[in-house]
């Protein structure tokens, strides 16, 4: 089966940490720019973090910076997104997703253009988190 699945999530104080992990099975993410994205209860899907195929790029969105670290291991077929000092605004559903067709920059992935991102090939199920004290 085809897909990619999101672990790590969890309930976190703030300034705590997690790391999130997006595996995929069926196929290699060698050759798929991968993306993390969130939503917020009552808030739009955003681009958080991507990274291009082989990592030469990534981009975060101004609040995650200085806070996120996006990574890949494409031997584990895995991808990762380390949170770190978390706010409680950082609390969402947070997906991964694959996209094989990125030939600019990682924030071409990350960042929607006329209110739509692109037509990912793979998306996760998603994987919660909750910062509160």
């Amino acid at each position: 089966q085809l897909q990619l699945v999101e672990s790590g999530g969890g309930l976190v104080q703030p300034g705590g940490s997690l790391r999130l992990s997006c595996a995929a099975s069926g196929f290699t993410l060698d050759y798929y720019a991968i993306g993390w994205f969130r939503q917020a209860p009552g808030k739009e899907r955003e681009g958080v973090s991507c990274i291009s195929s082989q990592g030469a790029t990534t981009y975060y969105t101004d609040s995650v910076k200085g806070r996120f670290t996006i990574s890949r291991d494409n031997n584990k077929n895995t991808a990762f997104l380390q949170l770190n000092n978390l706010k409680p605004e950082d609390t969402g559903v947070y997906y991964c997703a694959a996209y094989s067709k990125l030939f600019g920059d990682a924030k071409d992935m990350c960042v929607a253009r006329n209110g739509r991102y692109y037509d990912m090939d793979y998306w996760g199920k998603g994987t919660l988190v909750t910062v509160s004290s």
